[in-house]
């Protein structure tokens, strides 16, 4: 794997691939989304299945432009049943790439990107489970009881534990709302760790050549347990393989 540089300054080669598919991604969205709309009557699995096709295009032309791929250890981790997805949350990149990872899934996410034209209509129709992050207690209830319908309707459930995108060699605070959903199904957690956001920082429109390394850890049982203990057990194994994979403790975020 090509690791991130300390302190990197792109090039003008790492620039132009860069701002080009900046550009792809614009556009695929300008194209794809009002196509997207039109799987508005569709049962959820065709919907999914049309609109997931924009992930995949877009893995594509990260790899084909930035040189930027992936590739995925721990597979045979990934239970039969449906179960929670509790993930290391870096950049933009794992959102594309865990609708390729994993089966048909919703994702627990802040309600604003519903309000984007185009974009967040489309998003919508993938029936995420969009939340106030500033409602506090109504925020988990609304989890827990969005969670259980997609989860009883055979759904995954994605959830980013620490709430918004953490730069590179650090850790956010892992909220409970995920692990309560947990201990009220009785579903799986399975763990992911990964190091995008050395290649696709937040808030940076850099993309970095090079391959991100994905990590699934053994399903977390939850049945007969408590959310903090759930938690617990997710944020150590996430964040002790994080720290076996992240390639530098200060990168360019």
């Amino acid at each position: 794997m090509q690791s991130a540089p300390l302190e990197r300054k792109p090039g003008v080669g790492v620039m132009l691939r860069s701002v080009l598919f900046g550009a792809f991604m614009i556009v695929s969205v300008a194209v794809f989304a009002p196509l997207a709309l039109l799987t508005f009557a569709l049962p959820f699995r065709q919907r999914y299945g049309f609109i997931s096709q924009w992930a995949r295009m877009n893995l594509w032309a990260l790899r084909w432009i930035c040189g930027l791929s992936y590739q995925v250890e721990g597979r045979e981790n990934i239970p039969d049943r449906n179960a929670l997805i509790f993930s290391k949350h870096q950049s933009a990149w794992e959102t594309l790439a865990l609708q390729r990872i994993f089966p048909a899934q919703v994702w627990v996410l802040k309600r604003e990107l519903l309000w984007i034209p185009l974009f967040g209509w489309s998003l919508a129709l993938l029936e995420p489970i969009a939340i106030d992050r500033k409602a506090g207690r109504k925020a988990v209830v609304q989890l827990v009881r969005q969670g259980l319908e997609r989860l009883h309707n055979g759904r995954w459930v994605v959830i980013f534990p620490e709430g918004t995108r953490v730069a590179p060699g650090k850790r956010g605070r892992y909220h409970i709302g995920g692990a309560v959903l947990a201990e009220k199904s009785g579903y799986a957690v399975v763990p992911v760790a990964h190091n995008a956001g050395e290649h696709w920082g937040r808030r940076s429109m850099v993309k970095w050549p090079g391959t991100v390394r994905v990590v699934i850890g053994p399903p977390i049982p939850t049945e007969g347990r408590k959310a903090a203990e759930i938690l617990a057990d997710a944020e150590g194994w996430i964040e002790s393989t994080m720290a076996a994979i992240t390639t530098t403790d200060d990168i360019n975020s």
